[in-house]
């Protein structure tokens, strides 16, 4: 299973490289014509290297506005652009699955497979060209490194079916250090630490912190204490966005 190819929408020749921005211009969204429109008039820049968190209640749309950061979704109204790019132009599809490939999504509920911890940290990549050393670093970042040493076969120890031998925060955190052994140039985060206690929490925020000021980082968050530490908060509410300050959070 880890060693099925790509998908064939998926570009080979390397991740986009985020160097300025990406940016929603002028996006409006609906899940099809009769529907309601979930965003409404959307303008948001983030900049490279920008940690920005996105709160708002159930059902405002900040999982719509994340996929459409992400290619996933294409706008209704408006544009997805990477360093000024239009990636949904149709004369340059490769941009958008080389933007793709550069971006490394945890959701809330993280898919793992009936394998060793290792080789879901290092998910896709070939049992024998697995680089334990950057496993262990990605897992001492995503605060499980202590967790997985503890047990009797370590790195090696199998998960079981979707994980079922891991709590739901050890399953959450093993899905954080999957996107930090991939090195990607984006990360976001999609309720990705609902799981933890407030302490695991903290310290998992310290060590994404500390990451590279190249890293871009996105996070949507219910607790706000998860997003006390980004550069900017932009609330979602009512198909539009603000900018909230983040003193008035606590």
């Amino acid at each position: 299973m880890l060693n099925q190819p790509l998908p064939p929408d998926v570009s080979t020749k390397g991740p986009l490289p985020l160097l300025e921005s990406v940016r929603l211009s002028g996006v409006h969204f609906s899940y099809g014509p009769e529907q309601p429109e979930v965003l409404k008039g959307i303008d948001l820049e983030i900049r490279c290297g920008e940690r920005i968190g996105l709160i708002g209640s159930t059902g405002t749309g900040k999982s719509t506005i994340v996929d459409l950061l992400m290619g996933l979704l294409e706008p209704t109204v408006g544009r997805l652009l990477v360093d000024g790019a239009d990636l949904h132009d149709p004369s340059y599809p490769e941009k958008l699955a080389a933007w793709r490939a550069a971006i490394a999504h945890v959701p809330q509920s993280i898919y793992l497979a009936d394998c060793s911890i290792a080789e879901n940290i290092a998910f896709g990549v070939p049992r024998h060209q697995i680089d334990l050393s950057r496993v262990q670093q990605a897992a001492e970042q995503a605060q499980i490194a202590r967790f997985i040493e503890s047990i009797p076969e370590s790195y090696e120890s199998f998960v079981g079916e979707r994980g079922i031998r891991l709590s739901g925060g050890q399953r959450q955190r093993i899905g954080i250090a999957r996107a930090l052994y991939k090195q990607a140039r984006v990360l976001v985060f999609d309720e990705a630490t609902s799981a933890l206690d407030t302490d695991t929490e903290q310290a998992l925020m310290d060590s994404v912190n500390d990451l590279s000021k190249q890293l871009t980082i996105v996070m949507i968050a219910h607790r706000l204490s998860t997003v006390q530490r980004c550069d900017r908060v932009i609330r979602i509410q009512q198909g539009r966005v603000e900018e909230v300050e983040i003193s008035d959070l606590v």
